[in-house]
């Protein structure tokens, strides 16, 4: 929702949105058949939505899907096991009363060459996926993980703490990735 209304981020989140309400409805209709009906005739009304077949969910058949990428998933269950080590670091500050949410914290964060190469893939969406405003990357030998309070300013927008608010004297609360979002073209997104 912070992204720009036409970037490919915004789009890939409404399509998610919409594979998820679609494979709902279906679960659904054996138990709230007239609920999961009348979803289906509004989201498929007049033949706006192609992913709609046909007339009745009743009549539509179930998505088949293909076998999971067993490297995809080794990958992002690794960064959501880093993941939940660098949220125990920020729950120590948030039980410090340093931060009240993750956006406020900035990670410096050492990993072993593996990790190192697994997340530096992620690129500038690594601060996405964990959910922080900034976070360095290093290799090394050891895990180490670093949390700190941000010194940034907070973004109205997207709350993120960046140093550069204001940077457009026009919008003097916004930061400069939410000014280009809603006056410029806007950032590329590719993970997170």
């Amino acid at each position: 929702y912070t992204t720009a209304a036409h970037s490919l981020a915004r789009r890939s989140a409404q399509t998610a949105l919409w594979q998820i309400t679609q494979a709902m409805l279906r679960w659904m209709a054996p138990f709230l058949s007239f609920t999961a009906e009348e979803a289906w005739g509004v989201l498929g009304a007049a033949g706006k939505t192609p992913a709609v077949s046909r007339e009745s969910i009743f009549l539509d058949g179930y998505v088949d899907l293909a076998a999971p990428d067993a490297a995809l998933l080794a990958k992002w269950t690794r960064i959501r096991e880093l993941r939940d080590l660098v949220n125990k670091d920020i729950e120590a500050l948030r039980s410090a009363g340093q931060v009240g949410s993750s956006l406020q914290a900035e990670i410096t964060l050492t990993v072993n060459a593996d990790d190192h190469a697994l997340l530096a893939s992620l690129g500038a969406d690594l601060k996405f996926v964990f959910i922080t405003s900034a976070i360095t990357l290093i290799a090394g030998d050891a895990l180490s993980i670093r949390a700190r309070t941000s010194n940034g300013i907070k973004c109205e927008r997207c709350w993120h703490y960046c140093n550069d608010i204001g940077v457009d004297a026009a919008h003097p609360t916004l930061c400069g990735r939410c000014t280009s979002n809603l006056f410029g073209a806007g950032e590329t997104r590719t993970v997170a």
